[in-house]
């Protein structure tokens, strides 16, 4: 089976998603992608320039996945004639009536609304959804979410406001996780055996004695964005700091655009336990993944988790918070050790895990084993099954 894959922000995590799929899936999947930058034009204009390079290569399908940055009706308006009969599934990374914004309006996707969101979004999210075959979302929490915030979204228009229309789009909603190539990450027991702590040099560390060289090593290998609450993280830390517990401290991430001021003062805050900071090429990151004994997450918002799954497969001890999706990527007989309520209940676990080093190390251990099931090989086959048995079912808009 053919399948096309239309991905109008194709970077990051939807880059990472798309290419995996494509690498395990038994189909022949074809890329049609766009930069990702500029999001919101990708919203309005990706539809229209996918369209047109959909035409002008007289591209053929017999099912197309797109991404949730696509405006799914102008693009099927404008390839009506080739893609009527063509299934179309909406894979929703996320959604833009949830994802959470700044409290800072000043800052954000949506500063030129001085920090209120942009309905227009969301609407294009809901309308592809209808127009959509069928929609997978990448969490149960995810889904929850979003299905809890559409109904009141519809009832603030004045009149024809369809609120019947939101059963026909849970029946056609299923999870359907990301994958995550697990594979590229390496081996236990031919990786960290490997690894060394003085074997992790970068330019902040280099030309003096590192005192810390053998102290526990914490990952933060996360965006660096306002929705992944970083004040929270080096707050943390800074309590760890001043109980006179050793750490060292390795800043991974992608940044896009200005980075919250919080991690300016970290880079002053955490001079003597820094050991990278930065974007990391693949090598660099693997490595730290290995090395890494502690990671954690203070997100307000996480859809599913694809860093914090790679930092468990490699057997680094995760804190996380007790919501979002964490919840369903931590087997919940993990959960009492894994997962926290409170700011308190982080520095408590944080400092367990530094202090009892051992004890931390067996528990990653056997939870890296649970995180095999979003592994694309066993992901990958259930994509595969479900778009070879869609049928085109009645549209809601029908």
């Amino acid at each position: 089976m053919k399948l096309l894959l239309l991905s109008p922000y194709h970077g990051g995590s939807h880059a990472a998603w798309a290419v995996g799929y494509q690498q395990h899936s038994q189909h022949e999947v074809s890329l049609l992608t766009l930069p990702d930058r500029f999001w919101k034009w990708r919203m309005h204009g990706g539809a229209v320039t996918l369209a047109r390079r959909f035409r002008e290569q007289k591209l053929r399908s017999d099912v197309l996945l797109a991404t949730d940055m696509l405006d799914v009706t102008t693009f099927l308006v404008l390839t009506r004639d080739r893609t009527h009969e063509i299934p179309l599934v909406l894979y929703m990374h996320e959604n833009q009536l949830t994802y959470p914004l700044p409290e800072d309006g000043t800052t954000g996707p949506m500063r030129r609304q001085l920090g209120e969101r942009d309905y227009h979004y969301a609407f294009i999210n809901y309308a592809s959804m209808l127009a959509a075959d069928a929609v997978w979302f990448n969490s149960q929490f995810h889904m929850d979410s979003w299905f809890t915030a559409v109904t009141p979204f519809l009832k603030h228009f004045p009149e024809y406001n369809e609120l019947g229309t939101v059963a026909g789009l849970r029946k056609k909603s299923r999870v359907m996780p990301v994958g995550v190539d697990l594979g590229r990450l390496g081996d236990w027991e031919i990786e960290r055996l490997a690894q060394s702590p003085n074997l992790v040099v970068s330019r902040l560390a280099a030309n003096r004695p590192s005192p810390i060289s053998q102290s526990p090593l914490i990952l933060w290998n996360q965006r660096w964005e306002y929705d992944k609450n970083p004040e929270a993280f080096f707050a943390a830390l800074a309590e760890v700091a001043a109980a006179g517990i050793p750490f060292r401290l390795a800043l991974c991430g992608q940044q896009y655009g200005q980075r919250p001021s919080a991690f300016d003062t970290a880079l002053t805050q955490f001079t003597d336990q820094l050991i990278h900071v930065g974007h990391a090429d693949f090598a660099t990151y693997r490595r730290l993944l290995w090395q890494a004994d502690v990671v954690i997450s203070t997100a307000h918002h996480e859809f599913f988790g694809i860093s914090v799954l790679e930092a468990i497969y490699c057997h680094t001890f995760p804190l996380l918070p007790h919501r979002l999706s964490y919840p369903e990527l931590i087997p919940a007989t993990f959960h009492a050790d894994c997962l926290y309520h409170t700011q308190d209940e982080l520095v408590k676990r944080l400092i367990w895990a530094l202090t009892h080093a051992e004890e931390a190390r067996k528990l990653a251990g056997e939870l890296s084993t649970a995180v095999t099931p979003f592994g694309w090989t066993a992901v990958a086959p259930r994509y595969d099954n479900a778009l070879t048995e869609l049928t085109i079912p009645d549209k809601v808009t029908r």
